[in-house]
């Protein structure tokens, strides 16, 4: 089969591997239909984090089911599912507190998706079923459907960490797919005010398309300034979703006194000051997201119902040998994320 491979800081491969087979008996085989480029692989991609080379990539997709091991039962060969960047068991303390993304039976990391199959493990409790087959789907919708492998997924576990509730008023940093998802997050969960913050233009534009109320283009102390000119004294809530020494100092104060923080940008943070959450009754929450958990619990069916529709992320698209083209589309902000047509 055809997979991406990382060469070296930007330069993406295509290559044919052996396609995978079932090794234990709680995983499956996914054909995938669509994948996608992350802004977290961007950070190796630059040569900021490290990556072995000749390993693979990708941790979001969609795909139909070709294959289950005997333990698995919740999903069958011809199902159509999200295949989530986290592989929750479903049964340990963590996913049964709705922290899938923390599972204490399956701590180790997703790759491999940019490719034509992915063997997938935990598979009866982590694959997230979509009604009916990807024929019977949109290619706006099946886009959306991409977006709950991971992207809509985070930017809603950075708006459910942030506490965000009916009325309030929300800033979110960063205007990649996971700020603009945060947006949407924040709305479905009745924000009246969303502050973005974006300098680009077409990233502005759709976040007041996803429910932004003010965009602020300004970064570090003129940003705290001008959000505490608009709130009086700073927002109810607050996402953070770059991870930055700059994103996380910025999110720390900006919010009012007893705000919470929901931070799910990928830590880049040399240290935190926490005296400057104690002094002003900051919260600070977040972490991995709980994709399983949010899918199932509300984002699927509110993509089914058209209540929101965050495929609008993906603003350019590749077929999987331009993998090289789709990197470079996101590296070079000519896309806001990039999407891979499979099959």
């Amino acid at each position: 089969m055809k997979a991406t491979v990382f060469l070296e800081p930007g330069k993406m491969a295509i290559k044919e591997i052996p396609k995978p087979e079932l090794q234990r008996e709680n995983e499956a085989i996914i054909r995938v239909v669509r994948a996608s480029v992350c802004g977290s692989d961007l950070w190796w991609y630059r040569g900021i984090s490290k990556k072995e080379a000749g390993s693979s990539a990708g941790h979001e997709a969609i795909g139909v089911v070709e294959e289950v091991a005997k333990d698995v039962t919740n999903v069958q060969p011809g199902d159509f599912v999200i295949v989530p960047f986290t592989h929750g068991c479903g049964e340990c303390e963590a996913c049964l507190a709705g922290f899938d993304g923390d599972c204490l039976s399956d701590t180790s990391g997703s790759t491999g998706y940019q490719a034509e199959y992915i063997r997938y493990r935990n598979a009866n409790w982590g694959l997230v079923k979509i009604p009916g087959k990807p024929e019977d789907y949109s290619e706006d919708m099946l886009n959306s459907f991409v977006t709950l492998a991971d992207v809509m997924a985070t930017g809603y576990h950075a708006a459910v960490s942030a506490e965000v509730k009916e009325g309030d008023t929300v800033v979110v940093i960063g205007d990649g797919a996971v700020g603009l998802c945060g947006v949407i997050g924040a709305k479905l969960l009745g924000a009246s005010r969303i502050i973005a913050m974006s300098r680009h233009e077409d990233r502005q534009k759709l976040a007041l398309t996803f429910g932004a109320t003010d965009i602020i283009a300004a970064r570090g102390e003129e940003a705290i300034a001008e959000v505490m000119k608009m709130t009086g004294a700073g927002a109810d809530a607050v996402l953070e979703c770059v991870g930055t020494q700059q994103a996380v100092e910025t999110a720390v104060k900006v919010g009012r006194p007893g705000a919470v923080v929901g931070r799910v940008g990928v830590p880049h943070v040399d240290e935190l000051d926490t005296n400057a959450l104690f002094y002003r009754n900051i919260g600070l929450r977040g972490g991995i997201a709980a994709v399983t958990t949010h899918d199932r619990a509300s984002l699927l069916e509110a993509v089914l119902s058209n209540e929101i529709e965050p495929g609008k992320v993906f603003t350019q698209q590749f077929e999987l040998d331009q993998i090289q083209a789709a990197y470079e589309a996101m590296d070079e902000r000519k896309a806001i994320k990039s999407l891979l047509v499979i099959s």
